[in-house]
């Protein structure tokens, strides 16, 4: 760096605290209670005067070891209410000390790109946006309660100990992106509690190992992709509860969350293709029980479920779940869950009623899963021709498919009471009067209806005028019925 100029007053006392760790105060500032709009960040700063400014160059000396003088103590940086002009950049470096800079007002971003470093803890601070990428923290990185008026970027970069942005708020400079942290390994939880960005925030590919938490984020991208997070892998939980609000779409395309994804708060993005792009993940338990209904279409195509649990009253009125699968289903009756598997904006999908009817018939439920079939049916019946819509129907009325065959018997007895009643006042003449038995109203009528005839009253008799015309429709109902049987049975006992 060439040679040092001289320390004012407030980098002296810097300089002499820095071999042992003790905090530097410059400045009294107001912490706020209201973390989420960044009022602990000391917006003012650029109005401090000599007393409370450090140049960068001094803190980048000290964090590569200008002033290491051992003496049993550990080194390390920590600075209260200062304004720190210049660029604060250690590109490729090795930071070997703790940097804690707390209620501090920086003029120019921050550049740590590839470095390794101790615990970094830019809390309550103001600046200008921070490149990270590629760095390897041993420890954690904290911007918790800071105003950054830039893009974080810290893609591809390694936390031993966490990723911390609770009461964040970020607003892009580009327009695209507020949080850019693809590929990142965060070895502990990553925390964005009550943070606000304003931007994008890009995750895909990141691996976090202690959880991922946005209870009470704000996440503000409209018309676009307000969290991008694909093929993400989070071990333990992903929660988005707690006043969680996210203006564009929410992205986990063949995510993997080995524990609870829980959605609540609001999720709106109408003018996107989706407001929820969860398919092709795989997740242990998926909790969808936002405050409101989704503001945008919903998909879960393809992906796996341990356990979903949801909510009716908030179901999104286009959902896509073709190819979703699950194990168990939590929060509504069998009416309402039919009604969920015809959200599709496609029109009808046959997998999802399979799945719903295949999750009944494993919970023991063997009526609801037939009425899971019945409905899958009545609704392709919509999608066929003419001839294959009346066809359905007759099924349909007749036997339910073969999954009502009650109702053949049904209208069995009532065709067979007509009749019994109709013939018994309008008997039929007899074909051969010396060789024809005792006529009965009953049995003529069972014999009609029948396809093959049990008492052989039909060969015997014949019916005039307009009871001609009842005989034959209790034919033609009679084979309907028949058809239908075998057509409903056919079908339920076919092997799935």
């Amino acid at each position: 760096m060439g040679r040092f100029p001289r320390l004012s007053k407030a980098e002296r006392k810097l300089w002499n605290a820095f071999p042992t760790g003790r905090l530097v105060e410059l400045g009294p500032f107001e912490i706020g209670a209201d973390r989420t709009a960044g009022a602990n960040a000391p917006t003012d700063g650029h109005t401090w005067g000599p007393d409370r400014t450090i140049r960068a160059e001094v803190i980048t000396r000290l964090l590569l070891g200008a002033r290491d003088d051992g003496g049993g103590a550990a080194p390390a940086l920590r600075l209260r209410g200062a304004r720190i002009t210049g660029r604060l950049s250690i590109v490729g470096g090795t930071i070997p000390y703790e940097l804690v800079l707390s209620g501090c007002h920086l003029d120019e971003s921050i550049q740590l790109t590839g470095s390794a470093t101790r615990t970094i803890r830019l809390t309550d601070c103001r600046f200008p946006g921070l490149s990270g990428g590629g760095m390897r923290v041993a420890g954690h990185l904290s911007l918790s309660g800071s105003h950054v008026t830039g893009t974080v970027r810290v893609s591809r970069a390694q936390f031993e100990s966490g990723l911390w942005l609770g009461g964040t708020k970020v607003v892009s400079d580009d327009g695209e992106w507020a949080l850019y942290a693809n590929s990142i390994v965060v070895d502990s939880g990553m925390y964005m509690r009550n943070a606000d960005l304003a931007g994008g925030v890009g995750l895909v590919g990141s691996r976090l190992n202690g959880g991922f938490f946005l209870d009470g984020a704000t996440l503000r991208n409209p018309g676009k992709d307000a969290l991008t997070a694909d093929n993400m892998v989070v071990e333990d939980s992903m929660r988005c509860t707690g006043g969680f609000q996210a203006s564009g779409c929410v992205r986990l395309r063949g995510a993997r969350i080995n524990g609870t994804l829980a959605f609540g708060g609001i999720i709106r993005s109408p003018d996107t293709r989706y407001a929820l792009h969860a398919s092709n993940m795989e997740v242990r338990e998926l909790a969808l029980t936002p405050s409101e209904p989704i503001d945008g279409v919903v998909t879960l195509a393809h992906t796996t479920v341990g356990t979903l649990h949801d909510n009716p009253d908030t179901w999104p009125d286009k959902l896509r779940l073709n190819g979703l699968t699950y194990d168990r289903l939590r929060g509504s009756g069998v009416a309402r869950r039919i009604e969920w598997v015809t959200r599709d904006p496609e029109g009808f999908r046959p997998q999802p009623y399979e799945q719903l009817a295949a999750w009944y018939l494993s919970d023991g439920n063997d009526a609801l899963a037939r009425r899971a079939q019945l409905a899958k049916l009545r609704a392709r019946r919509q999608t066929q021709g003419l001839g294959g819509r009346i066809w359905g129907r007759l099924l349909d009325t007749a036997v339910g498919y073969g999954y009502r065959p009650w109702l053949a018997g049904m209208w069995f007895t009532l065709l067979l009471a007509v009749g019994t009643v109709v013939f018994a006042l309008n008997p039929p003449r007899a074909l051969k009067p010396a060789e024809s038995p005792d006529f009965n109203a009953f049995a003529y009528s069972f014999d009609l209806l029948l396809p093959i005839p049990a008492f052989g009253q039909r060969e015997m008799f014949d019916p005039a005028g307009w009871t001609q015309w009842l005989a034959y429709g209790l034919i033609v109902c009679g084979w309907i019925l028949a058809t239908a049987l075998i057509a409903g049975a056919t079908r339920v006992l076919r092997p799935q």
